[in-house]
This record gives structure tokens, sequence and C-alpha cells, in this order.
């Protein structure tokens, strides 16, 4: 009589035999009885399976947890990851022997840098999903068909045998490779992505089959491993199930859910030993770049026995500072002055000798660009000894945020290449993909840390690790906040605080918010200088925006912004006006109507205002203002001019 389940569907047969009653016949009593036995029964047997099929499921889930444990447990070890996944694969799946073998990823060297630093848009090749392959689909010749189109890239093998103890780690040739007919299996699967499922290898051989390594295998299962981008890093081999039996659906199923974890487990591991290279090449490279960015011995002597005048000389109390006549070596003893003008050398106890060695490995780490120079860095430096002393802003600030401002000022634009961080980031340059805000002036403050950490360079070396601590806080959240994007942010927040009538700003968040908004007032503080210090340093800061917009053009093929394209440079006039309105003035306005002391830097920005809205107009005139150093004629005698002779505007 057939045992069905409770849905009816037959699961087994019961078969009763001979009565033992000396009965010739079972009776329909007896019919009746054993259908009613079988109904329970049924229901025990399909309970019973359930049971059993929960419970090795819940042991498959615990080796799968085990694996996935592993994984974040042997980060730092391929062969002990790869190790544990093989005994785990023997263990949930009862097979001899298992191996593992990967492709060459490149993983260490140049190209896995690129790979780090592939543009978003860049299209890369994943795989596709994995298919399910029985022998009798595809032939043995079919697998060695493919050997010779496609040989085996393959360069190392983990294999765990029967009661092994221990991996056996092997890097193959070419040769190896393509004599190992197990190799070769393991190559098709690479190749074809598809799951092989062998269920008797020498009748799939057939004659092959005692010829190389596979003589032994009686059933094998071969499957792809991929990792979290779909991308094909190596194939795990299962040989001789246990009892002889073939791998069944299930095991294929279940090794599919297995290689998931095998593939995020090596790609990790692979991922954290080329991190581990990486970071190590990163330091060599750092360490010669200290090297060659530290100042020479001989310069630091020269500068070490230097005379150093006196501010007056350098006329650095004055917001009308102008660095054009002063050498080199005049602007490092001015930027010592500043130093010592400020008591900074025996407050904190900086050696001498130090300092002088770190303003000269600054100046030395500013690129000769046309602007953003250390001849820039030297000016918002002075801006901001001036409003120290000039305009009392010292008198709000302790002598460490003191020195750490100053130091942010001589940094703050270190390493500058000439161009901003839209062009950093349209660009995939390595600074965008390392920082995807601020880029540049994260860029400064390193190089500003990557200095202060070279032998002989450290300024801060008196200093206790608490006061340490704080100043390069101060230098980092100084420099960062020179992006403008970042002044934006705080801007009204500063103003909502003096339109309060805030005085008190001794507490770390309103003097972080007020040294902010100082570095930014230091930073374009050439927009205040005297109208011919403005002018010449406006074409610079135009020639240098126009050699961006050049590399737009060529190398990005993109029409690049007004500000920063050669063939609009007579807008430049009217553009510096919407500059100073909605940058300059609001921010001096506010500052000089709080700190009066700092008033002439308002006062020069509204004076070079009026210059360049007459230059404006004067371009809508026809003058082509940035090729006239000068103007000889007034607006007056310009329009006299045009109306005796009638010409057209443009052409005169």
């Amino acid at each position: 009589m057939p045992i069905c389940n409770y849905e009816g569907d037959v699961i087994g047969v019961a078969q009763i035999i001979n009565k033992t009653n000396d009965s010739q016949e079972f009776t329909a009593h007896d019919v009746e009885v054993f259908q009613r036995y079988l109904t329970f029964c049924g229901i025990g047997i399909q309970n019973a399976q359930l049971f059993e099929v929960s419970v090795l499921e819940y042991k498959r889930n615990q080796i799968l947890l085990n694996l996935a444990r592993s994984i974040f447990e042997e980060q730092n070890n391929l062969e002990c990851l790869v190790t544990k996944i093989m005994r785990q694969a023997q263990d949930l799946l009862k097979c001899e022997r298992c191996a593992v073998y990967l492709l060459d990823l490149d993983c260490c060297e140049a190209s896995h840098l690129e790979r780090i630093l592939e543009r978003p848009g860049k299209i890369v090749e994943r795989h596709g999903p994995l298919n399910r392959v029985e022998s009798g689909t595809v032939t043995a010749d079919d697998m060695r068909e493919n050997g010779l189109k496609k040989p085996s890239l393959f360069t190392t093998v983990f294999e765990l045998r029967e009661g092994g103890t221990k991996t056996l780690v092997s890097r193959p040739s070419c040769f190896d490779l393509a004599s190992s007919i197990l190799a070769q299996i393991a190559g098709y699967a690479a190749t074809t992505g598809q799951i092989l499922n062998i269920g008797d290898v020498k009748i799939w051989l057939k004659e092959k089959h005692n010829e190389g390594d596979a003589e032994s295998a009686r059933t094998i299962l071969c499957m792809p491993i991929i990792n979290g981008q779909r991308t094909l890093i190596g194939v795990a081999q299962l040989i001789n199930k246990e009892n002889n039996a073939p791998f069944t659906d299930c095991d294929v199923s279940l090794f599919e859910a297995f290689a998931i974890f095998c593939g995020l487990g090596i790609h990790n591991t692979q991922m954290y030993e080329n991190a581990c290279k990486l970071m190590a090449k990163q330091k060599v490279a750092l360490e010669c770049l200290s090297y060659h960015a530290t100042a020479s011995n001989d310069a630091t002597e020269k500068l070490l026995k230097e005379n150093i005048p006196s501010a007056n000389c350098f006329n650095l109390y004055s917001f009308t500072f102008i660095d054009f006549e002063l050498s080199d070596d005049d602007t490092c003893k001015a930027t010592l002055r500043m130093f010592l003008e400020c008591n900074l050398v025996q407050q904190f106890h900086i050696p001498y000798e130090v300092l002088c060695r770190w303003i000269l490995s600054v100046k030395k780490n500013y690129r000769p660009v046309k602007y953003h120079n250390w001849r820039h860095a030297l000016n918002v430096a002075q801006t901001m000894f001036a409003m120290f002393k000039t305009g009392k802003m010292e008198r709000f600030m302790s002598d460490l945020e003191i020195l750490g401002l100053l130091v942010a000022c001589l940094c703050h634009d270190l390493d500058h290449r000439g161009t901003n961080n839209a062009f950093q980031t349209k660009t995939d340059s390595p600074l965008a993909v390392l920082y995807s805000t601020s880029t540049m002036e994260h860029h400064h403050f390193d190089q500003c840390v990557m200095i202060l950490n070279t032998d002989s360079n450290n300024i801060f070396q008196a200093l206790s690790p608490d006061d340490y601590r704080k100043v390069m806080r101060i230098v980092e959240t100084a420099i960062l906040s020179t992006d403008l994007a970042m002044y934006f942010k705080k801007k009204s927040k500063f103003l909502e605080l003096i339109e309060n009538g805030e005085f008190d700003w001794q507490s770390d968040d309103k003097k972080e918010l007020l040294s902010g908004m100082m570095m930014t007032a230091c930073d374009v503080s050439a927009i205040s200088k005297p109208w011919e210090v403005q002018h010449r340093i406006a074409k610079l800061v135009a020639d240098e925006f126009f050699d961006q917009g050049d590399l737009e053009k060529m190398q990005l093929k993109e029409q690049p912004i007004a500000m920063m394209d050669r063939e609009r440079k007579d807008e430049l006039p009217q553009m510096q006006v919407g500059f100073i309105d909605v940058i300059c003035l609001p921010l001096y306005r506010v500052l000089s109507e709080t700190f009066p002391w700092v008033k002439p830097l308002y006062q020069g920005t509204l004076e070079n205002r009026q210059h360049w809205q007459d230059l404006a107009e004067k371009v809508e005139m026809g003058l082509t203002w940035i090729d006239h150093d000068t103007i000889d004629k007034p607006v007056e005698a310009f329009y006299k001019y045009v109306s005796v002779f009638d010409s057209p505007i443009r052409r005169w």
C-alpha cells in the first residue's frame, strides 16, 4: 500500500507479508486498519524527513557562518584563509579532496593602483551569472579545445587532500597547467564561467583517464569563484564525494553559496595584503619625498647667520605690505621676523635653526605657479600678522593660537598645482579620489604635516602632548577654512553672532569661527592692496586661471567658465567687481565694524572696487583691460575722443 504525505503525494510503499493466523488472505478490515495506520505513518515519516532536513540545514548554516567568521578573522594571511575554506568545504560536502586555483590579478602592481583610480564612468567588464553544466552537455574534447584556445592563467594552486592537515601550495608553470587534467578542467570553468559537475570521471575522460593527475578522481565538481565586484578571481574544485556518489543538485546549490563566501574572503584578504604592500610603498615614497622636500643644510646655515632686519624695514605692521621688491632671501627673513616679533621663538622654545630650516622647507614645497606660490603664502601670513598687531586681534587669541594661525597661513597652499578643487574632481585626479571635499585644502594640510614630521623640521617639538594636539587642530581647521565653500557655510553663522552683539570670542566654537573668517580675510587680502599692486596681482591670478581653462579645453574637451576662459578676458573687471561684492566686502565690512582697527582692509577693497568698476565700464566701450598696465586717458577724454571722430567704439 502507498504511503502518502499530508498533500497526497506518494512518499513510499509499505508491504506486509503472510498473515500469522493461517488465514489465506488479508481481509477488508485489515486493509482499512493498514490504511489508517499508514496515514499516521506518512505524517510521521514526513515530519522526520523535515526534521532531518532542518538539522542538516542548521549544520550547513553553521558551517557557512563559521566560514563568514573566518573571512574576517584571517584577513592578513591568504594561505590560512584558503586552508580554512577548503577544510570547511570538505566537511560540508563530504568529499576527499579540495583545491582552489587563483588567477593572476596583478593585485600589488601599478595596474592595481590604476584600477583603484579608475574614473567612475569607465565601463568595467563584469562576470555574468554562472551556468550549470552537466558532464553530459560538455565533453572532454571541448575542454581540451578550450584549453588550447585560452590557456589557464592560474598563478597559485592550494590543495587539501583527504586526512590532510596542511595545505599544499604551488605556483605552477604554464607547462604544469597544460599537462594537468585537473587544471584543464578548472581552466574550462574559469574561461566559460560554467559550473562543471562530472558524475563519472573515468567515462567522461575515456582513454585519457589513466594518463594524468585525474586517475584517482571518480567525481568532480568545479565552480568559478566570483568576488563582490563580479570579477572572476579563481576556481574551486571538489574531488570524490563520499560513497562514490556523484555530486547532487543540492550539493551544487550549497557550493554556489559557499563559493560566494569564498570569493569575498579571498578578495578581502588579497586587498588587505595589497593595501599593506601599497602602504609600504607609500612609506618608502614618503621617506624619499621628505628627504628631497627638506631644505639643505647649506641654505639653513646661511639663513641662520643672516641679520634679520626690523619689522618696520619690511613694513610688516602695515596692511599695504608689498613683497615685489623683496628678494627670495628677504622673504624668509621677513617670515622669521614675524615669529620673533610675536615672541613665539622664546615662548615655545623653538630652536632657531629648526625654525630657519622649516621656513626654507615650506618655501621649497611651493610650486612655481603664477599666483598660489610662496609669495602668496608670505602675503597671507603678513596680513595675519598685521591683523594681530595693527588690527589688535591678538587680544582675542592665545599665544598657541597665534602660532597655529601663522603656521597655517604659511602652509595653507602648500604644493598648489595652479588648479582648483573642481578641476581635481573633473579629472578624477588621485587627490580627488583621496579627498571628496576640500580636496586641495586637505592636501595642503597633509604637506604641512609631512614637513613637520621630517627630521629637524618640527618647530612644535618642545610643546607638551596636549599643546601639540591643540596646535595641530588649529592648523588643520584654519587651512581647511580657506576653502571658499567652507566660508560660505560658516559666513551666515558668523554674521548672526555679530548682529547679536557678540563680544566674547573665548569659547572654542566661536574662536574657531573667528579664526576661519580671519583666514579667509587674509587669503583674499590682495584685493585690498594699493591699486597698482592689486592690478598686478589680478593679472597673475587671471593668468593662472587661464592656464587651468586651457587644460580643461585640451584634457576634458570642455568650455571653461568665464573667469578661466582666455577668450573672455575682457569680462574680468566686471567679475572682479562681483567677487568683491559677494565675498570680500561683506566680510571686511563686518570685521571692520566689530574690530575697527582692521578697517584698512575694508577701505582698500572699496577703493579697488571703484577702480575695477571704472575698468568694467571702459571695457564696455572697447578697451581690453588686461593688455594695459595703466590707462592714460580718463573716462571723460575717452568719451570726447569718440564723439569727435564719431567712429564705432569697438573699433577704437
